[in-house]
């Protein structure tokens, strides 16, 4: 059975399950995911700990079928660990963990842990053997928007909330903003003003004061918030971007194929295909489909030409060329595509934005 990360701790309170696996590529909840499951454990008597690190394609899985199966020498019960980095364990592992599902004694509790997998890793057998047997729990990064709210939870938690209203979202907006790509950084952040400040509301100045910006920004992550039209992120994301050395080629390229893309659904909406066969076949999915499916009917098609042209134009300017009208930096060119971008895209839900070049 899967559940999400934040359902785990009831699941544990009812009873501990005889395998659990946890898959995700955000660290720190796994790792929080993990440490609940062992801790449930230890509580119930579990103290012998075995733990496998699956390293390649010829690792022995004898040992680890084994462990369940052998007598404890000096516990009742037994806790395995089964780490699988790759999240790849190959044909010799993916019958080993079928048989070892198969087989699972009282006295064992087996946690396996993986990253990210993705749908072909998920429909494997092996991987139907573990969710079948116990429970898989799912852990995914807290996007932007959901960000906010998870920092306002773990402030309650240690005794530090922020204000009501709308002064508090402002307090938690700007948390977000520094911390946003990089949870680890904000849990260290969290844990920081519980040792500055004592129990009780915190301030926005409390928080100011306090808080590092540690963001991490990503090119896919700035390209959702062009289309969002959210116009500070995007500057902060270009400047973070920059400051973390990224290369100006792969931000355009991000940019342009998103316009790219916006001009082919147009075209292919004007003539006459409905809008998601239209996303199907210029291969826009996931979250970007559902601002697509925000933005293309608003959209006027004489409005892509120039950001086609404006594409075309940073294109040789990221590569070293000079255009006339145009910044020189890289980045000053990059920005000002991206509020091309931002432009077309917010016009659909808000009067058009009054931006500079």
């Amino acid at each position: 059975m899967q559940i999400r990360a934040d359902a785990l701790a009831p699941q544990l309170a009812k009873g501990l399950r005889p395998i659990y696996t946890v898959f995700g590529d955000e660290p720190l909840l796994a790792q929080e995911a993990c440490d609940a499951i062992r801790a449930a454990a230890r509580a119930q008597g579990y103290g012998e700990r075995k733990v496998f690190t699956v390293s390649g394609a010829y690792f022995d899985w004898g040992p680890v079928l084994g462990a369940a199966q052998a007598l404890s020498l000096f516990a009742e019960r037994q806790f395995i660990e089964i780490r699988i980095p790759s999240g790849k364990p190959g044909k010799d592992g993916s019958e080993a963990l079928q048989r070892y599902c198969e087989r699972l004694p009282e006295d064992v509790v087996t946690l396996v842990s993986l990253p990210r997998l993705d749908k072909t890793q998920m429909n494997g057998a092996w991987f139907g053997a573990l969710d079948v047997a116990g429970i898989t729990v799912r852990v995914d990064p807290v996007d932007r928007r959901a960000l906010p709210q998870w920092i306002a939870q773990r402030l309650a938690a240690q005794g530090q909330p922020v204000q009501d209203g709308e002064d508090g979202q402002r307090t938690l907006s700007f948390f977000a903003d520094r911390v946003e790509g990089n949870l680890l950084a904000a849990h260290q952040e969290l844990q920081k003003l519980a040792l500055l400040h004592p129990k009780g509301e915190l301030s926005f100045e409390q928080i100011e004061a306090a808080v590092l910006n540690v963001a991490r920004y990503d090119v896919f992550k700035l390209s959702e918030a062009v289309l969002a039209g959210q116009l500070g992120r995007v500057l902060r994301m270009l400047d973070g971007l920059q400051a973390e050395g990224e290369a100006a080629v792969l931000v355009h390229w991000a940019l342009a194929e998103d316009i790219r893309a916006l001009r082919r659904v147009r075209e292919a909406v004007d003539a006459g295909k409905p809008l998601p066969m239209a996303l199907r076949e210029a291969r826009v999915w996931g979250p970007k489909e559902r601002m697509f499916e925000r933005i293309v009917p608003g959209i006027k098609p004489h409005s892509l030409s120039p950001l086609v042209e404006a594409a075309q134009i940073c294109d040789g300017i990221v590569k070293g060329l000079r255009h006339p009208g145009w910044p020189l930096d890289p980045w000053a060119a990059l920005q000002r595509l991206a509020l091309m971008l931002v432009e077309v895209a917010a016009a659909p839900r808000a009067p058009k934005l009054a931006l500079r070049p």
